[in-house]
């Protein structure tokens, strides 16, 4: 694969080339001082996270779903706030509301949860689709209209929402367009044994949460998100990428395939992925990697597939093996190149 020109990424404001590899990395070991033998999901988390998208993270209570979204702000050093989604939640709990000052005779905006950097919607399918829609403009276009005025949220702003998959009683579902916001889902699942046996020794004389201090600026965040829109994507592995999403839209089990936000964010992805691993360009195994995080909760299954229980994850491991990769030459001058 040839590669492009090094020097595009962008500076950040004292003058430094940014080094995403390696800021990725400080955030990561940072939060693995919380979060115990789960390094691939975090890693996962953080590609969202430079690639400006939202995650949503779907798994069982107790697995440190919340205290990885604390760790992750508190790791960039990020105004967090969290909102405990319940059935009586507003949404003025989460835009803000007006107020009326008797000393001044006018109305003040009181700004909610949502204008902090980093938000945690937790156990966000236990609220009404009516609160769940105040989250929307936020995460669609990074502003929030009330009262007919909109607000520029201050960058970086990511939404991390949490859900139990298990238990349906009392929930209200998300519906495909909201699901489709968010740029990747995750599951952390339960640590090894060996990893529970240290995360209890961590926890014997208190939380390490309470200790973990700030590795980068947000500066630093904004300039590794510009630096990922940088990386190369060759033209193949474009291709490549487009007949995955739409061998989703063509597939006997599925009622409705990846959309061309799903594409988007597949390539975002996979950009992201490859400037975390220290490339200036993009393999056909970051498309892969990506497949499912990005494509998972977006496909809709028809009712008779799900009956015979196939999932998103079965027609993802389909599709992926039977799409032909790009294969890497070598050609005289030395370049690689894509065939």
């Amino acid at each position: 694969m040839s590669k492009p020109e090094a020097g595009s990424e962008p500076l950040p404001k004292d003058g430094r080339r940014i080094d995403v590899a390696a800021t990725a990395n400080k955030i990561v070991s940072n939060i693995e001082k919380v979060i115990i033998g789960k390094r691939q999901q975090i890693s996962l988390a953080l590609v969202a996270y430079l690639c400006e998208g939202h995650i949503l993270l779907e798994d069982v209570p107790g697995v440190a779903k919340t205290m990885l979204a604390r760790a992750l702000a508190r790791s960039v050093g990020c105004a967090f706030k969290r909102l405990q989604c319940t059935p009586d939640l507003l949404p003025t709990d989460v835009t803000g509301v007006s107020i009326f000052n008797q000393k001044t005779t006018q109305f003040e905006f009181r700004p909610g949860p949502i204008f902090a950097q980093t938000v945690l919607a937790d156990e966000i399918n236990r609220t009404t689709p009516r609160t769940q829609s105040a989250l929307l403009e936020a995460m669609g276009e990074r502003r929030v209209t009330v009262d007919g005025q909109t607000y520029v949220l201050k960058p970086p702003f990511l939404v991390i929402a949490t859900q139990n998959p298990i238990d349906h009683e009392g929930t209200f579902p998300l519906p495909e367009a909201q699901l489709d916001r968010f740029l990747v889902r995750l599951s952390l699942g339960y640590p090894g044994q060996e990893e529970e046996s240290k995360m209890l020794q961590r926890l014997q004389h208190g939380h390490p949460i309470d200790d973990l201090a700030p590795v980068v600026s947000a500066e630093e965040v904004i300039a590794c998100q510009d630096a990922v829109r940088e990386i190369y994507v060759d033209p193949k592995v474009r291709r490549y990428l487009l007949e995955i999403v739409h061998r989703t839209r063509e597939h006997e089990d599925v009622h409705l395939g990846g959309s061309p936000r799903a594409s988007i964010a597949l390539f975002r992805t996979a950009q992201g992925l490859a400037a975390m691993a220290g490339r200036s360009f993009v393999l056909p195994d970051d498309v892969k990697r990506m497949a499912l995080p990005v494509l998972g909760h977006r496909l809709i299954l028809r009712p008779e597939s799900r009956l015979r229980k196939v999932t998103a994850a079965t027609v993802l491991n389909e599709i992926v093996p039977d799409v032909p990769v790009p294969v890497v030459t070598s050609e005289a001058q030395g370049e690689d190149r894509l065939t």
